[in-house]
């Protein structure tokens, strides 16, 4: 430990960040043609909602992710759970969610990135859910973290306090502009709620949202730049909190994702930004930014 120049403690533990690249607008690739562009791009891990016929896609996946691991032993493999939509009671949607986080874990994932629950539930109903997965990852020893994002129990950042009150262990993923959609703003009255959601959160999304949207065309554009200074802030606010408590290691998926995310032209439909790019441009900001 050293002092700083107002005689505060700091700490010189360096926090090792990684980037994972997310498989969302890539499906179109094979897992071969995915893979050798997730390396090429210098990323150090993948983050992917693994598609629903496993048969045809996932062997072939967990076989090239075994031949990375064998020259990068530490490469990053987040699986996302998400439940296919329906008009599930809460008992039939834990099940759904049991089968398919309990398949998940089989695969050896560094961790699980899970969209949790529904906005419409009500808090106890969402508690048997969250009570759920957290019984799934003491069993099976894989980590679940659960996703800020619209739709789920955590849509909003201060009605998910209560949760956090009740589970103090939860891990969430930082996807913070669905806060600022759902708000329609950019939280600029809500900086104390963000403190205590701050120190939950062990993964992140870097995408710049807006008030009106989850997801600005280009955040680079100088239109956008004070989103991005205001995003940039909290992400730098996440790291510095997981330096503090001496954690060595912290996952960053830039996550630009495609349309309907991704705002496009009239009639063409013509992206306005290129997804791919995007993300590795990100990547190599969130680099030279917070590393």
């Amino acid at each position: 430990w050293t002092r700083d120049a107002c005689g505060s403690q700091a700490s010189t533990k360096t926090l090792k960040i990684n980037y994972c690249c997310t498989y969302w607008g890539c499906e179109q690739d094979s897992p071969n043609v995915f893979v050798d562009k997730v390396l090429a791009a210098g990323y150090e891990g993948i983050e992917i909602s693994l598609p629903p016929t496993p048969e045809t896609f996932t062997p072939h996946f967990l076989k090239e992710l075994e031949g990375i691991r064998l020259n990068k032993p530490n490469f990053i493999f987040i699986a996302q759970h998400l439940t296919s939509p329906g008009t599930d009671t809460v008992e039939q949607y834990i099940r759904k969610m049991e089968k398919n986080l309990l398949e998940l874990t089989s695969y050896n994932p560094t961790f699980i990135n899970s969209h949790t629950g529904k906005d419409f539930y009500s808090f106890d109903e969402n508690c048997s859910v969250i009570e759920a997965a957290l019984n799934i990852s003491q069993k099976t020893g894989v980590r679940i973290l659960h996703e800020t994002h619209r739709g789920r129990f955590s849509y909003h950042a201060a009605s998910l306090l209560p949760y956090l009150q009740k589970f103090p262990e939860l891990e969430l993923v930082g996807d913070l502009s669905h806060f600022c959609t759902v708000s329609e703003s950019l939280l600029a009255d809500q900086q104390h709620i963000l403190q205590e959601i701050i120190p939950h959160m062990a993964h992140l999304h870097a995408r710049v949202g807006h008030e009106q949207g989850p997801q600005v065309n280009n955040p680079f554009a100088p239109e956008w730049q004070e989103h991005l200074a205001v995003f940039l802030a909290w992400w730098k606010e996440i790291i510095n909190h997981r330096k503090n408590t001496s954690k060595e290691l912290f996952t960053i998926t830039p996550e630009f994702g495609p349309a309907p995310y991704m705002p496009a032209m009239p009639f063409t439909q013509e992206p306005l930004s290129n997804q791919w790019e995007l993300n590795c441009t990100m990547k190599d900001y969130l680099i030279n930014q917070l590393n």
